[in-house]
């Protein structure tokens, strides 16, 4: 009888102070995250979206401040001295850096020159078809009906029109083609990608009990729909978005290319390559590094566009 007694007297209390502090210091259950700040623990995780996240950055400044990078002029050439002088690629970062072209115009000026009409371009593309496509799907697949049937069509009808094909003609209706007038004519054609992304997120997002619960306790539709609907069902839209960016760099290349795209005096990546594939066999320089940096520059925003996509996409974890 005592030894239970002192059995029962060496079970410790559950007011027992030092159990109470050792409860308290013990780990907290962490807060459950949400889908932007789980994708941005995974992203920070990514070589591919370091990687990526750097050269567009750099691109950015690049086009923002080019007389950082260069002193020398991109439309001042010396035929004389500099005719498709060849690369000296000893003198980094100088004007003769990557040789000249045919017009005796440095290459390197004209290549950081020219990041400011692609990068421009593709990032105002990209903004305009966002809002507007966003828009345009979000109320088709938030009212339905009419409305639906009326804005698919609609988008039907635009899709059918080639995009290159159509921004072409467009262009061709242009005396002068800035940067403004090609970035009209591909948004007039781009935005449909995203209005139908957007319409089949909404569509699944508009079911959700959340909303239902919102809808019940007397929210506005445009409340509904700004609050609710659209901060969940805009991820696969970004992702879109950000993969459709590269691509309209490429459709602002071979537009200028083509011939079609920015004229004179606008300096582009396309340009530049399609004066510079007539001296290919005697100086490959002048095509070459144009090339590159366009190569690399798409790249880039393609893989961030992956990147977000599987940061975004539970399936794909």
């Amino acid at each position: 009888m005592p030894e239970a007694i002192e059995k029962k007297q060496a079970i410790p209390s559950l007011a027992d102070p030092a159990l109470v502090g050792a409860a308290e210091s013990g780990p907290a259950p962490g807060r459950p995250r949400s889908l932007w700040s789980d994708a941005w623990h995974d992203l920070r995780r990514k070589p591919t979206f370091l990687i990526s996240t750097v050269i567009i950055l750099l691109l950015l400044v690049v086009a923002a401040f080019p007389g950082w990078f260069t002193s020398a002029s991109p439309r001042a050439g010396d035929l004389g001295a500099h005719y498709l002088q060849k690369p000296e690629l000893g003198h980094f970062f100088s004007p003769e850096w990557l040789g000249y072209n045919q017009q005796g115009q440095s290459i390197y000026a004209r290549m950081i020159y020219g990041t400011r009409a692609s990068i421009v371009i593709g990032v105002s593309v990209t903004a305009i078809v966002l809002v507007f496509g966003s828009l345009v799907g979000m109320l088709a697949g938030y009212f339905g009906g009419w409305m639906d049937s009326v804005l698919s069509r609609v988008i039907d009808v635009f899709m059918g029109i080639p995009f290159l094909l159509g921004s072409m003609v467009i262009l061709l209706s242009f005396d002068t083609r800035t940067e403004w007038t090609v970035t009209l004519a591909l948004a007039f054609l781009g935005w449909t990608t995203i209005a139908r992304v957007m319409r089949g997120s909404v569509i699944s997002v508009k079911q959700a009990d959340y909303v239902a619960a919102a809808r019940s306790l007397g929210a506005g539709t445009w409340r509904i729909l700004l609050r609710h609907v659209l901060p969940n069902a805009i991820a696969p839209v970004i992702v879109v978005a950000m993969i459709a960016l590269g691509g309209y760099i490429t459709a602002e290349a071979v537009l200028s290319f083509l011939g079609i795209g920015l004229s004179e005096p606008a300096i582009s990546w396309g340009g530049d390559i399609n004066r510079a594939q007539d001296q290919i066999r005697v100086a490959v320089h002048v095509l070459l590094y144009p090339s590159i940096l366009l190569s690399i520059t798409i790249l880039s925003f393609l893989m961030l566009g992956d990147a977000v996509r599987d940061a975004l996409d539970p399936k794909l974890r």
